[in-house]
C-alpha cells in the first residue's frame, strides 16, 4: 500500500522530459513510477489533471536570518514553498562558528517547512584554522568568502582578516577536505570608490549609477584571481551570483586551462530578468549590480551552453523601509526565493524557448550534485518525493502581500508572470496548495536539516 499516489500526471523524468504516468510514494520517497492507468492502491491520491510534475527546486543561495533573525526560517521557507522551492541552502557566519551554529540550526528545524542546509561564511583566519573541524562536526561541505569585504569595506562590517592571503589559505583548506567547495563573491571593492565618488558628486541617483560604480570588469578581475588561486591550490570553487558577460568569459577561459579544478558558476533570476533600467529602482539594488540588457542576454547564453551551472536567488528578506531612500543609502539585496520557478518559466521557457531540461538542470539537478544532496534534484525511484505541480499557462501578478515573506516588497511586484506552481510537496507531504501554505505545514513545519559531508 502506497502512502501517496499521483495520477494523470505529466512527470518530468531525467533524459525523458515530460512523460505521462503515475507516481507512488512510500515513507516520503518515490517508490514507483509507472505507466498511466497502472492499478495501484494508496492512502491518498492526487489527480494531477494533466499538470506538470517537476522536481522541487533547490535554491542554493538564500540569506535567511538577515531580515528577522528569530523568525526568518518560518516566513522565508513558506515563501520558498509557495514558489515550488523545496530545498534551500542558507548562509551562517559568526565570530566562531563552533559556538553559534547549533542554535541557528535548531531554530531552523523548528521553523522551516522545506528541507535546508547551510554554507559557512569565511571571514577570518580562525574560520580557516577550524574549517575541517566545523565541516565534519556539522556536516557542511560548502563555504563563502566575500571579496567585497576587503579593506575599508570589511572594517565597516567588523571584518579585519579579509584579503588575498585569506582567500589563498581558505582555498588551500578547502582543497584538503574531500567534496568541499568554496563560493566567492567577486567584486574588486578597492577600485569601486574611484568610480563611485564622482557619480555621487554629480548627483546621480539611479539604478544605472549603481552598475557604473561597480562595472563588469571589476567582477571579472576578481573571477580571474579566484580561479587562478583555485588552480594553484586544487580547490573546487563556485563563482556565486555572477552577473556579467565579461566575468562569465573569464570563468570559461580558466576552465579551458590544463589541470583546472572544478569551476562552477551560479547566476540569479534577477540577472536573467532585470536590467539597470528597471523601474524597480532602489528595490533592485544588489551586489553585484543588475547590468545592461546585453549582460542579461549573456546570462541566458551561459544557461543554454552549460557554462552557468546553478541558479540561486541571493534572497534577503529585509523591509521596504530599508530601500526607500537614495541608491547610495538603500540596503543591498532583495527577496526572491519563491519566484525563481515563475521567472524561469516566464522568461526562460515561454519567452526565450529555453528547454525545460536545461532549466531543471540549473534549478535542481546540478545543485543536488554539487552540494552533495543525493536524495534531491530529480524525479527518480528512491529519491525524496519533493514534487511541484505546475500549471505552465497560469498567469499571476506578483503581490508581496501574498508571498508570506518578512519582506513587504519585491523588485518584481506588479509584474505578471506565466507559469506557476499550484501544489508543493516536501517528501510526499503537501505544504503549499493553490497559493497558500497548508494548515498542517503551519502547525508542524517538518523541514529537515541536510547533512552534506
Amino acid at each position: 500500500m502506497l502512502d501517496l499516489l499521483l495520477t494523470n500526471a505529466r512527470l518530468y523524468l531525467p533524459q525523458q522530459g515530460l512523460t505521462e504516468g503515475v507516481l507512488g510514494v512510500i515513507d516520503g520517497r518515490i517508490a514507483i513510477i509507472a505507466e498511466p492507468g497502472t492499478p495501484l492502491e494508496a492512502r491518498e491520491t492526487i489527480d494531477c489533471q494533466g499538470l506538470w510534475v517537476l522536481p522541487g527546486l533547490i535554491d542554493p543561495h538564500v540569506h535567511f536570518g538577515f531580515g528577522s533573525p528569530e523568525t526568518d526560517f518560518e516566513t522565508e521557507s513558506r515563501f520558498a514553498a509557495l514558489g515550488g522551492t523545496t530545498t534551500v541552502l542558507s548562509f551562517h557566519r559568526s565570530a566562531d562558528i563552533r559556538d553559534s551554529f547549533e542554535k541557528v540550526r535548531d531554530r531552523a528545524l523548528s521553523q522551516s517547512c522545506v528541507d535546508f542546509g547551510f554554507h559557512f561564511g569565511i571571514t577570518s583566519n580562525l574560520h580557516v584554522e577550524t574549517l575541517e573541524e566545523i565541516s565534519r562536526r556539522f556536516n557542511v561541505n560548502s563555504y563563502k568568502l566575500y571579496m567585497m569585504y576587503k579593506g575599508a569595506a570589511g572594517l565597516s562590517k567588523g571584518f579585519t582578516d579579509i584579503d588575498d592571503g585569506l582567500l589563498y589559505s581558505a582555498l588551500r583548506a578547502t582543497a584538503a577536505i574531500p567534496g568541499a567547495i568554496m563560493g566567492v563573491h567577486c567584486e574588486n571593492v578597492e577600485v569601486i570608490p574611484v568610480l563611485r565618488d564622482p557619480l555621487r558628486a554629480a548627483g546621480r541617483d539611479d539604478l544605472k549609477a549603481w552598475n557604473e560604480q561597480s562595472p563588469d570588469f571589476l567582477e571579472a578581475e576578481n573571477v580571474h584571481r579566484v580561479c587562478y588561486f583555485a588552480a594553484k591550490t586544487g580547490a573546487a570553487v563556485n563563482i556565486v551570483h555572477l552577473s556579467s558577460r565579461e566575468a562569465l568569459d573569464e570563468a570559461r577561459r580558466h576552465r579551458r586551462t590544463a589541470d583546472a579544478p572544478p569551476i562552477y558558476v551560479e547566476t540569479c533570476p534577477h540577472y536573467l530578468f532585470l536590467n539597470d533600467e528597471s523601474p524597480a529602482g532602489t528595490y533592485a539594488k544588489v551586489n553585484p549590480p543588475v547590468r545592461g540588457q546585453s549582460d542579461v542576454d549573456a546570462m541566458w547564453e551561459g544557461v543554454l551552453d552549460g557554462s552557468i551551472t546553478t541558479i540561486g536567488t541571493d534572497h534577503v528578506p529585509r523591509k521596504r523601509a530599508t530601500k526607500d531612500t537614495d541608491i547610495w543609502a538603500a540596503s543591498n539585496g532583495f527577496p526572491g526565493t519563491g519566484l525563481m520557478l515563475p521567472i524561469l518559466l516566464h522568461e526562460g521557457y515561454h519567452r526565450r524557448g529555453v528547454p525545460l531540461e536545461i532549466l531543471m538542470k540549473v534549478a535542481a539537478e546540478n545543485s543536488a550534485r554539487i552540494y552533495r544532496m543525493p536524495g534531491k534534484g530529480s524525479i527518480e525511484i528512491g529519491k525524496d518525493a519533493d514534487l511541484v505541480l505546475v500549471d505552465p499557462d497560469l498567469e499571476r501578478t506578483v503581490d508581496p502581500a501574498t508571498l508570506e515573506s518578512n519582506s513587504d516588497y519585491s523588485p518584481y511586484e506588479g509584474m505578471t508572470l506565466k507559469g506557476w506552481p499550484v501544489r508543493t510537496l516536501v517528501r510526499g507531504r503537501t505544504v503549499a496548495l493553490d497559493g497558500r501554505i497548508t494548515d498542517a505545514a503551519r502547525s508542524n513545519p517538518g523541514g529537515r536539516y541536510l547533512k552534506r559531508l
